[in-house]
């Protein structure tokens, strides 16, 4: 692959084979995830839009993985991969999907996605860029790389992935301790399962346990221990010790109410409200030095919005949300 590949590391392929049916639930109940049928050649490939790649991408991508082919016109090396990925991907029977995206009409995501050359290729799984490459490559290495994102079993929808969305469910709804019961089901059967050991680890940290959250990362194998929704989880945990390390949120407004200016009140504030959860003020509050001033601190506002960014996942909504107002005060 691709040495400019901002996703490398091996953190796609199924975890291995399971049973019929993965087990989960809390409270002396089981629920089961069952097999998906295997989609129809005609759905394994589609043009996606702005508008239509959260349902075409993100929520697809819960259920099985979906590689976004980025690619314009007027480019030479996109109509060279774009006929050899379709290819691969229809011979791969239903273990990945292909969706396109044309960024000469639709630029906003691949700029959020940090994209700056094309073609590029990026593989999304249970809503989260996973992998990719850039640039054309050999047929071959497109079927190892569908290999490693799809798995090497049989073509269909595999039942680990409807587990993962199942953890997420219970977790958008409040319901921690499904989800919990859920990540050590998926653990149990599938040891090295990424989305399983950070969505897990999330849960201790956000219910205070650190140690138990640094017990589960460090169980994770060492070809995948940088998978990115790892490293969202560790940056998370290294920005919220050193918020804790910083003191009373109210001395730094106190100090702001006196002096709109003091930069380092400001950027110390944001912290504490990273860590409180608060994105949006915390970025705002960062947005408002490198506004004022760039050069601050080595243009330090700036990086650590960035730091914000990878603990939050390039998905969520603060993080799409502050990289337009980033974007707009840096190119305007």
């Amino acid at each position: 692959m691709s040495d400019n590949n901002p996703f490398s590391g091996s953190f796609g392929g199924n975890a291995g084979q399971y049973a019929q049916s993965v087990q989960y639930g809390g409270a002396g109940d089981r629920a089961k995830v069952s097999l998906g049928e295997p989609p129809a050649a005609a759905e394994l490939i589609k043009d996606t839009t702005t508008a239509t790649f959260a349902a075409d991408v993100i929520q697809e991508s819960r259920r099985q993985p979906v590689l976004v082919d980025f690619w314009a016109p007027w480019c030479g090396p996109c109509k060279q991969l774009t006929p050899q990925l379709e290819k691969a991907v229809k011979a791969a029977g239903g273990k990945v999907k292909l969706v396109k995206m044309n960024i000469d009409d639709h630029p906003s995501i691949a700029g959020q996605l940090g994209i700056q050359s094309i073609p590029a290729v990026i593989a999304f799984k249970d809503g989260q860029p996973v992998d990719g490459f850039m640039g054309a490559i050999p047929e071959s290495q497109i079927a190892q790389f569908i290999q490693k994102v799809g798995g090497k079993g049989g073509g269909g929808v595999p039942q680990i992935t409807d587990a993962l969305a199942a953890a997420s469910e219970a977790r958008e709804a409040g319901d921690v301790q499904t989800a919990a019961d859920i990540y050590d089901a998926i653990l149990e059967q599938a040891p090295e399962t990424v989305e399983a050991i950070a969505g897990l680890g999330e849960i201790l940290f956000e219910a205070g346990d650190a140690e138990g959250a640094e017990a589960v990362l460090a169980k994770a194998p060492e070809e995948k221990k940088d998978a990115p929704a790892l490293g969202a989880l560790r940056a998370k945990m290294t920005l919220a010790a050193e918020a804790a390390a910083l003191g009373n949120p109210a001395e730094f407004e106190r100090r702001l109410a006196a002096n709109p200016n003091d930069h380092q009140a400001r950027f110390d504030l944001a912290m504490v409200q990273n860590a409180r959860g608060e994105k949006t003020q915390a970025a705002d509050n960062l947005l408002a030095i490198v506004k004022a001033d760039r050069t601050w601190n080595d243009d330090g506002a700036r990086a650590q919005l960035l730091k914000f960014f990878e603990a939050w996942g390039m998905t969520d909504e603060a993080t799409l949300a502050a990289r337009r107002k980033l974007s707009s005060l840096l190119f305007s």
